[in-house]
This record gives structure tokens, C-alpha cells and sequence, in this order.
């Protein structure tokens, strides 16, 4: 048996990932890092890539929003929370799991483009896969401060169907 991929409901699915999140984020992690203190969005979908013994190895969220775009509105395909076990990584299961993401984002025909926000020293790993650099602002909504400009990750765009690489996007909610 080889690996399974699997899109599923984000919410629905959260259990499957929950011990992957917190394997890799646990709580001191996460207070060390720049974005550590943000809230972030819940996926409306998951792909959840499986290995050989049935156990998720990998995950990424897929988020779908209508964002307004220097004054118009974008439908977009967020890309976020992509999550490699430790123990699996560099084996291919992340390129899979974007690779999934991205087809059922261009499945459904409404979504502009790609969008996700990635730590600066993981950009290069997207890049290769087609991501492009978004030389811009994104605002973004956070319950304790209102709307923030959110600059703590790199955003990236992924064509579909438009281009935007520069600019001002508002994510009209949480980030992903």
C-alpha cells in the first residue's frame, strides 16, 4: 500500500490533524515565534496525506475567501498551515499535499488565485513550486486589535486565473 491523499472538511477533519499541529507547534514553540500570539482562520478544507501505516504525515488547509484587491473584490484559494511530521519530512509529501491544494482550488472555478503566507526562509520551497512574491500590503483582522497590516510571514500568490504581485489586499478576516 502506498500513500493516501484525502480532501476533507476542515472542521470535520481538525481531529486527524490536531496531534500533527501540536507535535510540531507546541505551546513553547509557539511563543517564540514572531506570529506565535496570532489567531488564524480555520481551513475550510484539508488535504491530509497519509504514508503507508494509515497515519497523516502531512496536512495543509485550504481556505476560501473573498478579499478586496486595491479596491476590488478577489476570490482567493488561502493556502495554510502546511505540516510535515518530523520524521517523514524530505520524502515529497508537502510538494503532494501543495499539489492537491492547488488542483482543488482550479476545480472550482471562481477562485481567482493562490495565496499563502509562509515564514521568509520557507519561500524559496514555494517559489519552486510556482508561487510568486507579493511585493505589497495585506491587512488582516485579529480580535484583540481590529484590523493589523500583517507583516510577520511572506506572502506569495499562485496564478489561476489573475495575477496580483503588488498592491494592497485585505483579507477582510483572520489570516491563514
Amino acid at each position: 500500500m502506498g500513500i493516501e491523499i484525502d480532501v476533507l472538511n476542515g472542521d470535520a477533519s481538525w481531529k486527524e490533524v490536531e496531534p500533527l499541529y501540536e507535535a510540531i507547534w507546541p505551546p513553547h514553540v509557539l511563543a517564540a515565534l514572531p506570529w506565535g500570539d496570532m489567531r488564524f482562520a480555520h481551513a475550510d478544507l484539508r488535504v491530509l496525506v497519509r504514508d503507508e501505516t494509515d497515519d497523516v504525515v502531512c496536512h495543509v488547509g485550504i481556505y476560501r475567501r473573498i478579499v478586496i484587491w486595491d479596491g476590488r473584490k478577489l476570490s482567493v484559494g488561502g493556502v495554510g498551515g502546511m505540516m510535515t511530521r518530523q520524521d517523514a519530512r524530505n520524502r515529497g509529501y508537502a510538494s503532494i499535499a501543495l499539489n492537491a491544494a492547488i488542483h482543488t482550488l482550479k476545480e472550482e472555478r471562481s477562485i481567482g488565485c493562490g495565496l499563502l503566507f509562509c515564514e521568509p526562509d520557507r519561500a524559496p520551497f514555494y517559489i519552486g513550486r510556482g508561487w510568486k512574491a507579493f511585493d505589497g500590503e495585506i491587512l488582516a483582522e485579529q480580535p484583540d486589535r481590529g484590523r493589523i497590516r500583517f507583516d510577520v510571514l511572506t506572502p506569495l500568490v499562485h496564478d489561476i486565473r489573475r495575477a496580483p504581485r503588488q498592491g494592497v489586499i485585505d483579507l477582510c478576516g483572520l489570516p491563514w
